[in-house]
């Protein structure tokens, strides 16, 4: 569970291996999931109970989505003009190479979801739903850094003419 979830969410929002259990035991405790089956090494595979379902979709239709984004990227853009123009270059350079290689690989994870490696169950048509965002987010991130490396102060700003 904890390699699905970081597959899919770990970039936009990131769980340690203990924190997932953690909160699953929370969750346990309070009626919402519970042990379906228990494997080798004490590994337990958990179902959401009917008391769950309908604590998702309280959390869904009536509790105010958080729209709150943390990004540290855009928060240091408050400060490029501190920077070294050479410096900035390599940064917005990395930055937008990073983000391309997050892009794709949703894209890889969504093209096997499509060709149903995954089957076509409502819960993985919502996950497909979640990597596209995860597609359209980065990509327009690595659009940013690259855009953000042809304009002011990642480019010098010319003297002005006589």
């Amino acid at each position: 569970m904890a390699r699905r979830f970081t597959e899919v969410l770990g970039s936009i929002w990131p769980a340690q291996h203990p924190k997932i259990h953690a909160e699953l035991n929370k969750l346990a405790v309070e009626g919402l999931v519970e042990v379906e089956s228990e494997g080798p090494r004490r590994r337990k595979a958990y179902r959401i109970t009917d008391a769950g379902v309908t604590e998702v979709k309280r959390w869904l239709t009536e509790v105010d989505v958080d729209h709150t984004m943390r990004l540290q990227l855009l928060l240091r853009s408050l400060f490029f003009w501190m920077m070294d123009t050479d410096e900035l270059q390599r940064h917005l350079e990395s930055e937008a190479q990073y983000y391309r290689q997050l892009a794709d690989q949703y894209r890889d994870y969504a093209a096997r979801k499509d060709r149903g490696e995954f089957g076509y169950s409502e819960q993985t048509q919502s996950i497909r739903v979640t990597i596209e965002a995860g597609v359209r987010l980065y990509t327009a991130l690595a659009d940013w850094a690259d855009w953000a490396q042809t304009v002011p102060p990642a480019k010098p700003t010319p003297p002005p003419k006589p």
